[in-house]
Order: C-alpha cells, then sequence, then structure tokens
C-alpha cells in the first residue's frame, strides 16, 4: 500500500511539473495581458509587473514555489480574475461534476444494456447494436452537441439550451458527453459476455437444465462484470477532460469552459490548476477502479 502510495505522489509530482513546464513555454507573455493595455506597455511598467509576480525568476525557481503552494491548497491568483484560483475552481466545479455524474449514469446504464442485449439475442439485434454503436464514435461531440440543441431545444422546446443549474438543463450536455462512452461500454460489455458464454462452466450449467436467464446473470454476466467496471471507470476518469467542449457549446460554467477562458487569455495559474485537477481526478478513479477489482472479480483477487 505505502509503494503505491508513492508511486501515485511520484505520478502526480511528475504530471504537475510536465504541465507547469507546457504552460511556461506557450506561446504568449502574460504580462501584456497584466498591462492592460498599449499605453501601459512602458519597460518601468512591465518590470514592475514581473517582479511582481515573480516571472523573471528561474523556471525551476517559479516550479518549485508553484508546487510547494499546490502542496499546500494555495493555486495562486488567477490573472484575469483577480481571485483566488481554488474559489474559483470551488464555485464551477459543482456543474462539471455534477455533468459528469449525470453522463456515467447515462452511459454505464444504456451501454451495458445494450451490450448484454447484443450479447444475448446475437443475429439482427447484434448487428443493429454495432452499426448503431460505430455511428455513434463517429460523430464528433460538437456535432451531437448542435443537433440536440437545434431538435430538442429550439425546434421542440423540450429543453433549455444554455445555462445551468438542475438536471434538467444538464440533459442534453449529458446526453452529448454519454454517447461516445456509451458505444465503448456496449462494445466492451458485448465482447465480455460473448467470451464469458463459451466458458466451460457456462456449458456445464446449461447442460444441468438451468434456465437461460440464470445462466445469463449468474454466470456470463457475473463473469463479464470485471471489464466492464474497470472500462466504466477509465471512460468517466476521462470525462473531466471531455467537458471543455461540451460546456462551450452549451454555456455552461463549469471547470472546462473556464480552462478554454484561461488558455485564450493566458492565465497560466488557471490553466495549471485545472490541468493539475484533471490529472489528480484520473488517478483517483482509476486507484479506485484498481481497489475494487478484487471485490467484484473473484480471479483478480487470487492474481494479487
Amino acid at each position: 500500500m505505502l509503494r503505491k502510495l508513492a508511486g501515485l505522489v511520484a505520478t502526480l509530482s511528475a504530471t504537475s511539473f510536465v504541465i507547469f513546464g507546457a504552460a511556461y513555454a506557450a506561446p504568449g507573455d502574460p504580462v501584456t495581458f497584466l498591462a492592460g493595455g498599449k499605453e501601459n506597455l512602458t519597460p518601468e511598467y512591465l518590470a514592475q509587473i514581473r517582479a511582481q509576480y515573480h516571472l523573471d525568476d528561474p523556471f525551476l525557481v517559479q516550479y518549485l514555489r508553484w508546487l510547494g503552494d499546490a502542496a499546500t491548497g494555495d493555486l495562486g491568483r488567477s490573472l484575469q480574475y483577480n481571485d483566488q484560483v481554488a474559489d474559483l475552481l470551488a464555485a464551477r466545479l459543482p456543474t462539471t461534476l455534477g455533468l459528469v455524474a449525470y453522463a456515467a449514469v447515462l452511459f454505464t446504464v444504456f451501454g451495458v444494456a445494450l451490450g448484454v442485449l447484443a450479447a444475448v439475442r446475437g443475429g439482427r439485434t447484434d448487428s443493429a447494436v454495432v452499426a448503431g454503436t460505430t455511428f455513434a464514435t463517429s460523430v464528433p461531440p460538437f456535432v451531437v452537441a448542435t443537433a440536440l440543441i437545434s431538435l430538442f431545444g429550439v425546434q421542440l422546446g423540450w429543453f433549455p439550451v444554455a445555462g445551468g443549474g438542475s438536471l434538467w438543463h444538464l440533459t442534453l450536455p449529458a446526453v452529448t458527453l454519454a454517447l461516445g462512452a456509451l458505444a465503448i461500454i456496449s462494445r466492451v460489455t458485448r465482447q465480455a459476455m460473448v467470451e464469458q458464454r463459451g466458458l466451460d462452466h457456462v456449458t456445464v450449467a446449461r447442460a444441468s437444465g438451468l434456465a437461460e436467464r440464470s445462466i445469463v446473470l449468474r454466470h456470463v454476466f457475473r463473469g463479464a462484470l470485471g471489464p466492464i467496471v474497470t472500462m466504466c471507470g477509465l471512460v468517466t476518469a476521462g470525462m473531466l477532460a471531455g467537458t471543455v467542449t461540451i460546456e462551450t457549446a452549451f454555456g455552461l460554467s463549469g471547470v472546462g469552459s473556464l480552462l478554454v477562458g484561461a488558455i485564450n487569455t493566458h492565465d497560466f495559474p488557471v490553466t495549471q490548476a485545472v490541468l493539475l485537477l484533471m490529472v489528480a481526478a484520473y488517478i483517483a478513479v482509476t486507484t479506485v477502479v484498481e481497489l475494487v477489482q478484487p471485490v467484484i472479480d473473484p480471479r483478480a483477487r487470487r492474481r494479487a
């Protein structure tokens, strides 16, 4: 356990170094933005700003200062909003987490259901599910968002097309976010179910006269649960970064839209904090999935 914890800390530290380095090497100078206008672009004023924000310090010194502050919960002050980055994240994080949780429920329920249906029915049903999920994967999220807004938001008026605050507002964004993930989960579920149906213990259960529904639930689906849970966790962990396009398209005030604005205005403290948050969330979710895996899959427990 201690070795795993040390590995997580080392991974997070290395990732933070890459994130800070990418922000440091990005084109553009935040000093120009902080100056506030062309009339302020004097050498004396620019030097004053650089000294105030320690922008003249060497890269390693800046990184160590930022890492030490981040370890204590101080993520710095936004150059654009002149507010604490932690406060900005706290205000926008609930919207993003609600969107990801809503989308995770949608793709888990419908993805697993479609995968089970394709594996059990086979034939035309299997072909239809595979064709539908292939099409869903090939459509870019911004195209899906535009289509859903046009049909259900503008023409039918069933859902609001911008803003947040309730599950009703998050329905169209969650459907857009979940569509591609639903295709992945349905395929993984189908493949795992097909593999389990060909194993010896399933054949013995069927030969002993058990009902097909009982065989599917107790033997096939239960045996396929390990890879399904693993993939659901991995997809959910990666969704935090996928909210950037969705929040921009639907006008949601979440972490993704905050990241887009920070990149456009060279707000490096916000950019670094959001990227670090996304990486930390991914590591946390994948770690939880790894810990849960032996509980739901006896084979993983034996390997451990």
